[in-house]
């Protein structure tokens, strides 16, 4: 499943190149993806404007100009790809939207990955996820209170989407290599200076991770030279049995609440 940067990468891609642009055309080749009749999707969706495109933790929201929303959750093996008729991505599309001069390919979606929603209907399937990691509001003491009432593994908490919204295995992986704490640390055992590192390598993690591209090894477009670009940057994430770049320590695999984590047991001490 992709995480917040990957997500914020094609937020960026999709703003850059359809936001203000009519759609012409729509074609869904699997209805349970985008579960539409072809009448609502020729009138909601056919001849509107795309007025911006918004990150919304793991989801991506069309803001169409009818005020309708299109919801998007790309699941594992999921990826956009912006092209045209003669450049089409190597895998077939479940759906297709068509603008003037581009075609945005939407390749890998499972059962109900697209829907079409009113704001209402956008606040009751999101409006209990944790907040932003980039909340201007999350401060270092909000930060702490999200997790006070846990119990269990930072790891856990991290990628817990009520705590905080966005955050999925690799970059909790990457967070906890940063801010030299064990993926297993229990929460109530780490202290003030252990939740600012965590706290300091969240923004840290997440905001290389975008400027790099993320991990997502789909490219966006032909000329797409950024995406995937944080895969040759990961410090921990799926490394078992190689060499820590901080330390030249062994890159372990440990099991955190029944899911895979990775940790260098040299420089990550606080448990």
């Amino acid at each position: 499943m992709h995480e917040l940067p990957e997500l914020d990468v094609y937020r960026a891609a999709l703003t850059e190149y359809f936001a203000g642009a009519q759609i012409t055309g729509i074609e869904v080749t699997n209805v349970k993806v985008f579960q539409a009749s072809p009448e609502q999707l020729e009138r909601d969706i056919v001849g509107k404007m795309v007025w911006f495109v918004e990150r919304r933790g793991k989801h991506l929201i069309f803001h169409l100009d009818n005020g309708k929303r299109i919801m998007l959750h790309l699941s594992l093996g999921a990826y956009l790809y912006k092209g045209t008729d003669d450049d089409q991505p190597s895998r077939a599309a479940q759906v297709i939207i068509r603008f003037a001069s581009q075609t945005l390919y939407i390749i890998g979606l499972r059962a109900d990955d697209m829907q079409m929603l009113t704001v209402k209907g956008i606040e009751e399937q999101l409006g209990q996820l944790g907040p932003d990691p980039f909340d201007k509001r999350l401060n270092l003491d909000s930060f702490i209170e999200r997790f006070a009432k846990k119990r269990g593994s930072l790891k856990a908490a991290l990628i817990d989407q009520h705590v905080l919204s966005g955050i999925g295995s690799i970059y909790a992986d990457e967070i906890c290599f940063e801010a030299a704490v064990r993926p297993d640390a229990k929460i109530p055992a780490l202290d003030s200076q252990a939740w600012e590192r965590i706290y300091v390598a969240m923004h840290k993690v997440l905001k290389e991770a975008i400027s790099l591209g993320g991990v997502d090894d789909q490219p966006f477009s032909a000329n797409d030279n950024l995406t995937g670009g944080y895969n040759d940057h990961l410090q921990v994430h799926n490394r078992e049995g190689q060499p820590c770049h901080r330390c030249g320590a062994t890159i372990e695999r440990i099991n955190v609440s029944a899911r895979k984590a990775f940790v260098c047991l040299s420089c990550q001490k606080d448990q």
